[in-house]
């Protein structure tokens, strides 16, 4: 990317290019998230299936508004937000590893599967939201807020583990 539509007031040209960049990625990343999510929802078996069954659910609905939030930030910062999935490909790809229970399995091996998912992404976004502090505090804030929730929900996950 190199140039904006326009930019907030407050915020060069430079700094929010670089934002938009590293939202993109977290955009990507937490896309690839939902649909993970979500093939675990349906290919989840055994024993707890119904409870992390409808666990998954609103976990995903969580994440989904995050993608919303960070798009809606994007474009307010003067980029084009991009939800193709060629994007989310090749930046999941090259960020994440894949999910490892590719059919249906127990609920162990599938919230252990998620909860590998959860620390590769959440490890990108703590490192995502170091470099917002110093360039815009309402993109951290944001980012910050969508960690805030996917911690809760992996401390959900590692629970059934023990």
């Amino acid at each position: 990317m190199s140039e904006l539509n326009f930019t907030v007031p407050t915020l060069d040209e430079g700094t929010s290019i670089k934002t938009v960049e590293i939202l993109q990625l977290n955009l990507d990343i937490l896309n690839d998230l939902a649909l993970t999510l979500k093939h675990a929802h349906w290919n989840v078996t055994g024993e707890a299936f119904i409870a992390v069954h409808e666990m998954l659910d609103p976990e995903i609905d969580d994440i989904r508004d995050g993608v919303d939030t960070i798009a809606e930030r994007i474009a307010t910062l003067g980029g084009s937000p991009n939800g193709l999935s060629t994007s989310l490909y090749q930046t999941a790809k090259s960020s994440i590893p894949q999910y490892t229970i590719l059919v249906r399995g127990n609920t162990s091996q599938h919230l252990k599967a998620v909860d590998e998912q959860y620390m590769a992404v959440e490890t990108i976004i703590r490192k995502s939201i170091a470099e917002l502090d110093d360039l815009d505090i309402i993109s951290s804030n944001i980012m910050q807020d969508i960690l805030g929730k996917m911690e809760l929900f992996q401390w959900k996950v590692r629970s059934h583990l023990i």
